[in-house]
């Protein structure tokens, strides 16, 4: 039973593999496509304030780009709200941008040092971009919460927890690291064709 365990595991990781190209034992992702930073910024947004967590809203903006089904996205990337499971650690905006950051700068192999280098600046490097903006990376932080952890049931989506709440506008920060990223680092059209 582990066995087949293993195998749809191994099996899907085989298929994922398939999106990246790999030159000179390297890989690099190949489902590049148009990016407008301001559809990206209100995608998540959007995402957000229809119910999403922090960090799915992240990782949905960017799932087409990435080439995860929306699904298999959202499903991988909801234990990472509220700062992992309402924890209040790393915030799910920022962990949403490490998720994406593992196929923008894949290592797909346990034996590539030079890769997981490359991975680990990338995700430094979005950090850095949000805590500038920010001033913190850390969920409670952000939320200005004198407690380190709440109750793992979600807090209902009212009004009045979007108005407490500056969650939209991190997630929106998210996604526009990321986006500005993709274009300045990937060569990507900004204009529709």
């Amino acid at each position: 039973m582990c066995s087949n365990k293993t195998s749809t595991i191994i099996n899907y990781y085989d298929i994922m593999i398939e999106k990246f190209w790999k030159i000179d034992e390297k890989y690099y992702f190949c489902n590049m496509d148009i990016i407008d930073v301001e559809q990206r910024v209100a995608r998540a947004e959007e995402l957000f304030n229809s119910g999403y967590n922090c960090c799915q809203s992240v990782v949905l903006a960017f799932a087409d780009i990435i080439g995860l089904q929306p699904t298999l996205a959202a499903t991988v990337s909801a234990p990472f709200g509220g700062g992992m499971g309402r924890l209040r650690e790393v915030c799910g905006a920022v962990s949403g941008m490490t998720m994406v950051a593992g196929f923008l700068s894949p290592c797909p192999t346990a034996d590539d040092p030079a890769a997981k280098k490359a991975n680990y600046a990338l995700v430094q490097h979005f950090a850095e971009q949000f805590r500038a903006q920010n001033g913190a990376i850390v969920c409670r932080t952000l939320l200005g919460l004198d407690h380190a952890k709440d109750n793992p049931t979600p807090s209902p989506r009212t009004a009045e927890y979007y108005k407490k709440r500056p969650c939209g506008m991190l997630v929106g920060d998210a996604a526009r690291i990321v986006a500005e990223y993709l274009i300045q680092n990937h060569n990507i059209n900004t204009t529709k064709l």
